[in-house]
């Protein structure tokens, strides 16, 4: 009985034993099969780190091979840890001193990445003084480390800003909408401009190393490295002599403008120089502008402040963003459209006596010219003339001319935010304001006012069509794409995008009429000094909010064939020919005098 008793005693403790033997195998199955690179990877943690190297992007390059864009070796001071990791709130206290951020900025970019084993990358490009303090008190700041990597440089700073763009950390924003999806937070990307258009060719592929570090986080060997592969560069079709003439002037003239009374708000200006045979964008300005290296490394809150509360915007791109009441400047699509339609002969006289018989709306200073011909009228910018090419055209022949040379619908030039301006109709003003079309809307309409509205870039396709035989090119800012070793990966041919049904003798006439613009008694004769012939339009844009705009638009050389287009907004600059066309003008001697 007793014998009995031990036995299943013993059976008892044998299965308990068993039990626990299982348990643990068990255990030590899971640990070391299914968590095993996990627990691997916190071994290791503790004695190695892995490190993103981030890839050169793309140098940007002018049309002569002058570097606009390219990269410099910076600081980075950035922490080191796993995933899921806690930072002391002693060493963020001081690394807030340090690194002259607060506790709370720090916090934010560590939450940002909480769940990553990549660096936390703090600050870019650290200045020397900042660097200076971390490596003296490195003992102290366990996890943190310095990092040497590419930064972004914009060497001329503003020139060109719009056109170039910007780059920066993606945000959460930026991946979710999917063209990120693939990168990782504190990832650098284009975000405006050039940068942002063609980032996939700029960005290139990060490269990687894995070293072993001591415990104050120094590096004691690396163990392994991927090399990054710089992304691919580009070649711009912009000038960078012109794009720096032509800044110039716009900062002297508006400058100009408000010192002497004639325009105290003259703060925004837009500039478009293209060649009309191939839409080779030359020089792209907008003003005012802003430093983009303010934004590589993440800007602080009193520069964006700055930037975001000007009530000029300078964060938009005028040139294909602003748009505005084109003014006389639409004469010349109000003219094609009378003369290819029969509307009017170029030899009609027309009697201007001052003020339309139809309407009372008159001449801009009031002046009557009598009988004139359209030659003369284009010349002389005479509204008159045009309100009656308005009446024998009807809205419905005006704007189908006008979406004939373009404007409606964005150009489809290499950026993002474009705008598609809008031609005047009667169903937006009865969708709008639930008002009838009348008479007087169409001749407001004829002269380029009321509800039309037009971007410079646009308003410069439709020049390049008259300078150009009725052809219209695809506007593009960028010549080639070329690969880290100097082979060309891609080149961008010039595309005709259009060709105006316009006969080419109507565009002869329109050409030899806006040759008189420039031409004594014309409204811009100031150009006649120019060492080549121009031809040229006038316009002021009426404004609601303030003095009106002003427009000028012109080609040389007008006696061949023409190689520049230049169009010029003063936004609140007043007349054309005061505010608009010195710009023009310096622009083309530079581009006709200078470079003889």
């Amino acid at each position: 009985m007793l014998n009995k008793e031990f036995a299943d005693r013993f059976r008892v403790m044998m299965v308990c034993i068993i039990g626990i033997f299982v348990i643990l195998i068990a255990r030590m199955a899971y640990l070391q099969l299914y968590r095993g690179d996990f627990y691997y990877r916190q071994a290791e943690g503790n004695r190695t780190r892995f490190t993103t190297i981030l890839a050169p992007r793309g140098i940007i390059y002018d049309c002569n091979g002058e570097e606009l864009v390219n990269n410099k070796p910076g600081f980075v001071v950035s922490l080191t840890r796993n995933a899921g990791e806690k930072y002391s709130p002693e060493l963020i206290a001081k690394l807030a001193v340090y690194l002259r951020m607060s506790e709370d900025d720090i916090q934010k970019i560590i939450d940002k990445n909480k769940d990553s084993y990549e660096p936390v990358r703090l600050m870019r490009d650290a200045p020397p003084d900042v660097v200076t303090k971390i490596e003296e008190n490195m003992r102290d700041l366990h996890g943190v480390m310095l990092e040497v990597q590419p930064v972004r440089n914009y060497v001329n700073r503003e020139l060109a800003v719009h056109a170039l763009g910007y780059v920066g950390e993606v945000s959460d924003y930026d991946i979710s909408q999917g063209r990120f999806q693939d990168l990782k937070a504190g990832s650098i990307v284009g975000k405006f401009g050039l940068e942002n258009f063609y980032d996939q060719f700029l960005r290139g592929t990060d490269g990687s190393y894995r070293e072993e570090v001591d415990v104050n986080g120094r590096i004691v060997q690396i163990l392994s490295k991927v090399n990054p592969h710089p992304g691919q560069s580009l070649v711009l079709t912009i000038d960078a002599k012109m794009q720096r003439v032509a800044e110039e002037a716009v900062d002297k003239q508006l400058a100009l403008l408000r010192a002497n009374g004639v325009a105290p708000n003259a703060r925004a200006c837009a500039v478009v120089a293209i060649e009309p045979n191939t839409g080779e964008i030359k020089a792209m300005v907008s003003r005012p502008g802003f430093d983009p290296n303010l934004f590589v490394n993440g800007i602080s809150s009193k520069n964006w402040r700055v930037i975001n509360e000007d009530p000029f915007n300078p964060m938009t791109n005028k040139a294909i963003a602003g748009e505005y009441p084109p003014g006389s400047t639409f004469k010349i699509v109000t003219g094609a459209a009378a003369l290819q339609t029969g509307k009017v002969t170029p030899n009609e006289l027309i009697f201007d006596s001052g003020r339309h018989w139809l309407v009372d709306m008159r001449n801009a200073g009031g002046e009557a010219l009598g009988y004139i011909d359209f030659q003369t009228a284009l010349a002389a910018s005479d509204n008159v003339y045009f309100y009656e090419m308005g009446n024998r055209l009807g809205i419905d022949l005006l704007d189908q001319y006008a979406a004939k040379f373009g404007f409606g619908k964005a150009t489809g030039v290499d950026l993002y935010g474009e705008s598609s301006g809008m031609v005047a109709n009667p169903a937006y003003k009865k969708k709008v304001f639930n008002e009838d079309w009348f008479l007087g809307d169409t001749f407001n309409a004829s002269i380029g006012q009321g509800f039309n509205l037009v971007t410079p870039l646009q308003d410069a396709l439709m020049l390049c069509a008259i300078a150009n035989e009725g052809k219209q090119f695809k506007p593009h800012l960028v010549k080639k794409v070329i690969n880290d070793d100097g082979s060309v990966f891609k080149t961008f041919a010039p595309e005709l995008i259009n060709t105006i049904p316009v006969d080419k003798n109507n565009i002869e006439l329109i050409q030899r009429g806006l040759r008189g613009v420039t031409q004594e008694g014309g409204t811009a004769a100031s150009l006649a000094i120019l060492p080549v012939v121009v031809a040229g339009k006038t316009g002021t844009a009426e404004n609601p909010h303030g003095v009106d705009h002003g427009w000028f638009i012109a080609y040389a050389p007008a006696d061949q064939k023409p190689s520049l287009v230049v169009v010029v907004v003063v936004e609140q600059g007043n007349y054309g020919a005061l505010s608009a066309a010195p710009i023009v003008r310096r622009v083309l001697e530079y581009a006709f005098k200078e470079q003889e």
